[in-house]
């Protein structure tokens, strides 16, 4: 069998469905949830689902091209890393600086470090999106999103 992209990212797809369903089901629930037929674990659970059959789809209808080998000319390493080291500095920024703060910055850095340099452009893209879904969580799902803690000294 000839191993190309497609069946290499459909292995890395099945891979974090399948241990992303395994945290779903230790999701921690309130006594009597489980009984009840839309709690904490529903989405989790029907997301790791539905992403290992895609995954399952992937590797089934993936490329078997002999002259479509695996290679890794081409690949942006330096950007990959940029932006993992990015979400590394999001996920200590929450804290800090509370998530409307942390996913402004996260937006704007991403989209800079993708190639995008125009400053208009960067806000109208970050901020009423984050703007968007804080709203969307805090205020109509009624979700508790702490402000950080660089408010507490203001």
């Amino acid at each position: 069998m000839t191993l190309t992209k497609d069946h290499i990212g459909g292995l890395l797809f099945l891979a974090l469905s399948v241990v992303y369903g395994y945290y779903a089901y230790e999701i921690r629930m309130f006594p009597g949830d489980q009984f009840e037929p839309f709690n904490a674990q529903t989405i989790p659970r029907a997301l790791a689902w539905v992403g290992s059959i895609v995954a399952i789809l992937m590797l089934a209808t993936g490329s078997r091209s002999a002259t479509e080998r695996l290679s890794f000319a081409g690949l942006d390493v330096k950007l990959v890393a940029k932006l993992m080291l990015l979400v590394w500095i999001f996920a200590q920024a929450l804290s800090w600086l509370g998530f409307l703060l942390s996913t402004i910055g996260f937006l704007l850095v991403g989209y800079w470090l993708l190639g995008e340099r125009r400053p208009r452009t960067l806000l109208l893209a970050s901020v009423p999106f984050a703007v968007g879904f804080w709203f969307l969580l805090a205020k109509l799902l009624d979700i508790y999103l702490a402000p950080g803690q660089v408010w507490q000294w203001l």
